[in-house]
């Protein structure tokens, strides 16, 4: 192993921040040894918070369609797939099934969709609200006014996730049509800190035009803003988009990034995504060993998981939300950890 790069990820371990050169010296001088020593160091590091438990969160994928063209995803604005919203007794029956399997997390996750304006978003989180006042409501549904946010907010909705997608301003024009902005993405999330939110951030691994130094970008961003949830994958090429002939993103790099994650923010919530599972059978279990601590199976009804498909080739479609449950927990048991029934909020940490 390169002598600095053990130096930086000692440094990383122990004080939690390093410049933006060093985190990209530790990206573009990786090796093997290098990827063991930072995944062993955000095991050890997890587990002291939150011990081998993984907490789970319900995802409910409510309607796939959406104002933007982002060029990378399946879903986007123009591509040609089969179009769907769930209503409100789809949604809250999800959240039924998932509440006997044990879920005590929803994600309501889709695209930016002008039919679910405020009124009928309130009045769906109010209702799981009432229902289930036990379980955390997390939203997914991109970017909105902060009147909005606080309106969700005051309905009962507590968690956010809004991927930043990449803390590099001429990067993110790369990978998103001209109408969409930079800086009103890093808005949205400063929004949804300042009303309380538990804030939710991520980017893509190795997408189109990405650089070492863009990556490090990103490290630094989560090292200065500490989000309590930050979700990162290997792009994977959607064949409905621009990029559709690009190639896919690595999971070892991806592996190693969780890693230098966690040794960055200690009690962040980190999950094991379904892109690394895609890309490998056993992603999710690697990514939990690279220290993550969360997994998100499919709530959505079997019927429409197909066509919310911000990605080729994704996994678990077919299958019932008990068989997704079910077999992440073996997944998880398989490697030692074990899942729990819990909103899993992100533990204090000094």
């Amino acid at each position: 192993m390169d002598t600095k790069v053990n130096e930086y990820i000692e440094k990383l371990a122990s004080t939690h921040q390093l410049s933006l050169d060093a985190y990209e010296y530790l990206i573009t001088h990786r090796d093997e040894e290098a990827m063991e020593l930072a995944a062993r160091k955000a095991r050890n590091l997890s587990r002291s918070i939150y011990g081998k438990a993984i907490y789970v969160r319900g995802l409910i994928e409510f309607t796939n369609i959406c104002k933007n063209d982002c060029f990378y995803c399946g879903i986007r604005k123009d591509a040609h797939c089969s179009r769907y919203r769930l209503d409100m007794d789809d949604i809250l029956s999800c959240c039924a099934e998932g509440y006997d399997l044990g879920f005590r997390t929803f994600v309501l996750q889709g695209g930016e969709d002008a039919y679910f304006d405020d009124d009928r978003l309130c009045d769906i989180v109010s209702h799981i609200h009432a229902s289930y006042p036990d379980c955390a409501i997390t939203l997914s549904v991109g970017e909105r006014s902060k009147e909005s946010y606080q309106r969700l907010y005051d309905a009962g909705a507590q968690r956010y996730l809004l991927r930043h997608e990449t803390a590099n301003q001429q990067h993110y024009h790369q990978l998103h049509p001209a109408s969409m902005s930079f800086t009103h993405r890093m808005q949205c999330i400063q929004d949804l800190r300042d009303i309380g939110y538990a804030v939710g951030v991520g980017m893509m691994v190795q997408s189109p035009y990405q650089t070492a130094h863009h990556l490090a970008q990103d490290l630094k961003f989560v090292e200065t803003f500490h989000p309590e949830m930050c979700g990162i994958g290997p792009y994977i090429t959607a064949q409905d988009t621009p990029f559709h002939d690009q190639p896919s993103g690595s999971v070892e790099l991806t592996l190693y990034l969780i890693s230098l994650l966690r040794l960055i923010y200690p009690p962040m919530l980190i999950p094991a995504t379904t892109a690394l599972g895609t890309m490998d059978p056993v992603g999710r279990e690697k990514g939990v060993l690279a220290g993550a601590n969360v997994v998100m199976p499919n709530l959505s009804p079997v019927s429409v998981r197909r066509k919310y498909q911000l990605y080729d080739n994704k996994i678990c479609i077919g299958d019932e939300s008990a068989q997704c449950r079910h077999c992440l927990e073996n997944r998880m048991d398989r490697i030692g950890y074990t899942v729990v029934t819990d909103r899993g909020d992100i533990k204090v940490w000094d």
